[in-house]
């Protein structure tokens, strides 16, 4: 399996596709595939990474789906996605076959964020940071992270503004350092290459896929293939 930010700096639109089956903001999604099958659907369409949601009383997920993507013949790299806060849910991660994890800066803090940094690092897994504004960048950055997720969406209020990706970029334009990676509202092409214009190489997406009739041509289409 190949590493999860050499995935996402590849030429091209690198999207990281999700499998979650239901969310806070929207309930239940359409898709009723498996885990593995969705996970198939993703690499045969060229999604450079996969993520898993793995929390369950929010989004309906489970640890096990981690493992049975991961079993799949050509897996692209695995991101686990929960609200990670303990070292031994970085461990799971690892052991389940995941390749990154993520790290939500608003729920951590900077100690507790050192620490699982490091720990995932002593266990070959990539965190993926994420953050929402300039304050928690300044957090991420001050910890050396060079893998960061912008997201649009605003956790307490669940309201989603493109905008947040945007501003983060200004702040880092003059930045070669850091690998980019947006998150939430994304739902068409045209943003994505604006996306991509301001610096952005990574493409977290999930709803538009799990609510689609055909998650794969859905995904071509996102990556200018359709």
């Amino acid at each position: 399996m190949p590493r999860f930010k050499d995935a996402l700096t590849k030429s091209g639109t690198n999207i990281i596709a999700e499998i979650k089956y239901s969310s806070p903001s929207h309930g239940p999604f359409a898709c009723k595939l498996s885990p593995e099958d969705i996970g198939k659907v993703y690499r045969d369409h060229g999604a450079a990474a996969i993520s898993v949601l793995t929390e369950e009383p929010r989004f309906n997920g489970k640890l096990e789906y981690l493992r049975k993507v991961a079993e799949i013949d050509d897996c692209p790299p695995l991101l686990r996605k929960d609200f990670i806060r303990t070292r031994d849910q970085v461990k799971e991660a690892a052991d389940h076959g995941a390749s990154a994890y993520l790290l939500i800066v608003r729920d951590l803090s900077p100690g507790l964020l050192k620490d699982l940094l490091l720990y995932g690092e002593d266990r070959n897994l990539e965190p993926l940071v994420e953050i929402h504004d300039a304050f928690e960048l300044e957090a991420a950055m001050d910890q050396g992270t060079r893998l960061i997720g912008v997201n649009n969406r605003d956790l307490r209020t669940f309201e989603v503004k493109l905008d947040t990706c945007f501003q983060i970029a200004k702040l880092l334009e003059k930045e070669k350092v850091y690998t980019l990676v947006a998150e939430s509202g994304i739902k068409e092409r045209s943003v994505i290459l604006e996306l991509q214009d301001a610096g952005f190489s990574g493409f977290l997406i999930g709803s538009v896929f799990m609510d689609a009739k055909d998650p794969g041509k859905k995904l071509l289409e996102l990556r200018g293939e359709a």
